[in-house]
Formats: structure tokens, C-alpha cells, sequence
């Protein structure tokens, strides 16, 4: 359980950081340039660092309930499959859909998934190395 909470709150915080990282850079600002008439135009920062810790609560469950069905007995290699099936499932039908229903520069669209695929694979991988040895076989 201990182990559960830490990866969750470092996690959250480690999402946190990094999303303010992609966004907030001069490189990754430009890109997103597309969004700013969308985009709210104060982030309520207290609320934003709330959600990414529930995300970081709901990533480390998960991973706990598919962690025994993953290929390899490695955490790291763990994480990295698990950061690729979030970063499937999180960025790139979202990016894809994007594409589809808007019209996104495709730079900024290649930005948010090697962007995206990276903190994926750092969020799975943290996960992998806390939480591997609570992995159980599958009977």
C-alpha cells in the first residue's frame, strides 16, 4: 500500500511538471498556438496539480491490475510497455482525433505525440520500478 501511495504521488507531481514543461516552453508555446483561442486564459494551478495527482492515482491502479498479464519479469521493461499502451490510449486517438474533427498544424500535432510518448514512458516506467514486485501471476 505504502509503495501504491508513493508511486501515485510521484507520479501526479512528475505529470504535473511535465505537462508544464511541454506547454510552457518558448518551443512547445508556439505550437500550441493553434489552441489559444480555446484556451482558458488563467490556469487555476491548485486544481490543476489536484487532477494530476488523481491521474497519478488512477495510472498506478491500473497499472497495478494489468502489471501481471505484461510481458517480462523487469519493472523498467513493465513500465515502458505500460507507458506505451497509455500513450496509445491517451495521446495519440487523441491526437487522431484532433486531426479528424479539427484542423491541427501537423507540426504541432507530432510535437503533442513524441511529447506525449515520453511522458508516457516516464510515468509507466516510475510505475514499473515502484510497483513490479506487487505484480502477482496469473493463476
Amino acid at each position: 500500500m505504502v509503495s501504491y501511495v508513493i508511486s501515485s504521488i510521484v507520479g501526479g507531481l512528475i505529470f504535473g511538471i511535465l505537462d508544464a514543461i511541454i506547454n510552457a516552453n518558448p518551443f512547445g508555446s508556439k505550437l500550441m498556438q493553434f489552441y489559444k483561442p480555446l484556451a482558458r486564459q488563467k490556469i487555476n494551478a491548485p486544481a490543476g496539480l489536484v487532477i494530476d495527482l488523481i491521474y497519478g492515482f488512477i495510472i498506478s491502479a491500473v497499472f497495478l491490475l494489468i502489471c501481471s498479464i505484461l510481458p517480462t519479469g523487469s519493472g523498467f521493461l513493465k513500465g515502458v510497455i505500460y507507458g506505451l499502451i497509455m500513450w496509445f490510449f491517451r495521446v495519440v486517438m487523441g491526437v487522431l482525433s484532433n486531426h479528424i474533427m479539427l484542423n491541427v498544424p501537423l507540426k504541432t500535432s507530432i510535437y503533442i505525440l513524441l511529447t506525449g510518448l515520453v511522458e508516457m514512458i516516464i510515468l509507466g516506467v516510475i510505475n514499473g520500478l515502484i510497483l513490479s514486485n506487487k505484480c502477482h501471476p496469473v493463476v
